[in-house]
């Protein structure tokens, strides 16, 4: 399929945050976009501003007109039921209907892609490395599955021959990918109600990792079995980040490359996860040859992605920060990060775990995690695809869990839970529905200080 000769691009499930990016990338391109969603939100908002018209009504009259072309690209989301009507009137009619990942893959096929794959630190990652190529000139758009705060955007740049994606394996979706320069972050196991096994998602990775035929252009942690070229921090590797030092509330650090030492670099998102994600994106955009002043002009710019250790509220009273951490590693890794800035401080972490097979799959791990927080609130599990499973509750989970200081609430109810801890920082987790709750949170908590 040729893109070029796409004309309209409709979207079912266009507000989702890698559809929406899509969309805006065929809007750059100057295509005629619509598309459907079942609810409004932020996102469905701000295509709507930038002139894409979205309706939340699944109605095949909602359809324009002139999307009844055989130049029309039909893009759906894997989370639109079988008994949709507009998904149904394009199947019957033999339109050109696509999945987001085989999307990209044919958008990947016809640029130079940087490709971003890992259980954890993709969306970081992958905005990293955009805002280092945009910045530096480069032809780039990067697709970005978080808002990028320095574009307020998922969508970086609106270059036509360099693409940076990332590589996601929730349903083998990097394997539609072509990626020339990618990087492994971590290999963990995860989405087991689609893999199985940790077995099978090693293989699905080891299988997007043969796509680079030249391993020289593969970047890979020193964990990882998988030939490459490593990149480390405080470890000896082909690119390694050392002098790690903390001034001003960012990172300092060196940077051994190849062929030389960048020095001093400035970075401002907390956590030795993140300091890994920046290596990671250095090292891909000196391998394509960047300017090592733009590298270190980009890294102290960036800001941070939306939902990725994202202050909220940053006083000498109060520090409230949220995190789209899901994984019992992401959430060590933001234990990490606050414990690291704030050594003397009360924590208060308040999480909503996402998927009842993850929950059931990790349910050791999560209470490990969460019990290093001096207080939790838990919040019932959020169910996003799927349908509730016996036994398996945030009550389950709160019960393996070694904290003195835990309690269970209900989402109405958690902001006068907040109100009564006398923590000084607070931290929201998870990838549900959580994050739409931090406008209420915020607000009450700065009406209360």
């Amino acid at each position: 399929m040729n893109l070029s000769q796409i004309n309209n691009v409709y979207f079912i499930g266009i507000g989702g945050i890698g559809m929406s990016n899509l969309a805006r990338y065929f809007k750059n391109l100057g295509k005629q976009v619509c598309g459907y969603d079942k609810t409004p939100s932020v996102l469905t908002s701000e295509l709507i501003e930038s002139g894409i018209s979205i309706h939340f009504e699944d109605v095949i009259n909602l359809i324009p007109k002139d999307f009844y072309t055989e130049n029309t690209l039909v893009i759906i989301t894997p989370a639109v039921p079988s008994t949709h009507s507009q998904w149904n009137f394009f199947l019957e009619r033999d339109y050109v209907i696509k999945k987001r990942a085989e999307v990209l893959g044919l958008i990947t096929k016809d640029t130079f892609c940087f490709a971003v794959a890992g259980t954890h630190g993709k969306t970081t990652t992958s905005g990293i490395l955009g805002h280092i190529l945009n910045e530096s000139g480069a032809d780039v758009t990067a697709f970005i599955g978080g808002i990028v705060e320095n574009y307020n955007s998922n969508l970086i740049g609106s270059g036509k021959t360099i693409t940076v994606v990332e590589a996601d394996e929730f349903d083998r979706s990097f394997l539609h990918l072509y990626p020339n320069i990618a990087c492994i972050t971590s290999m963990d196991a995860d989405h087991l109600d689609i893999y199985g096994t940790s077995e099978a998602i090693e293989k699905s990775f080891l299988e997007f990792a043969d796509k680079i035929i030249d391993k020289r252009n593969l970047f890979i942690t020193k964990e990882l079995a998988i030939e490459g070229v490593v990149c480390a921090v405080n470890e000896d590797a082909i690119y390694k980040a050392f002098n790690v030092r903390v001034g001003n509330g960012s990172y300092i650090f060196d940077v051994q490359t190849p062929k030389l030492v960048l020095k001093d670099l400035h970075f401002g998102l907390p956590g030795r996860h993140n300091l890994m994600n920046a290596l990671m994106a250095i090292a891909m955009a000196d391998l394509f040859g960047t300017p090592t002043d733009a590298i270190a002009k980009a890294i102290a710019s960036f800001k941070g992605i939306k939902r990725r250790f994202s202050y909220q509220i940053k006083t000498n009273d109060k520090i409230y920060i949220d995190d789209y951490a899901h994984h019992p590693t992401e959430i060590n890794a933001v234990h990490q990060a606050v414990t690291e800035l704030y050594p003397r401080e009360k924590v208060l972490a308040i999480f909503q775990p996402h998927l009842f097979s993850r929950t059931r799959d990790f349910a050791e791990d999560f209470a490990a995690s969460l019990s290093q927080f001096d207080e939790v609130i838990l919040l019932d599990i959020y169910p996003a695809r799927e349908q509730p499973m016996e036994g398996i509750t945030s009550q389950w989970l709160m019960d393996k869990m070694t904290n003195n200081c835990k309690k269970l609430v209900l989402k109405n109810d958690l902001v006068a839970a907040i109100l009564q801890s006398d923590a000084k920082v607070v931290v929201t987790i998870g990838a549900g529905d959580i994050g739409e709750l931090v406008p209420t949170i915020k607000k009450a908590i700065n009406e209360n200080l």
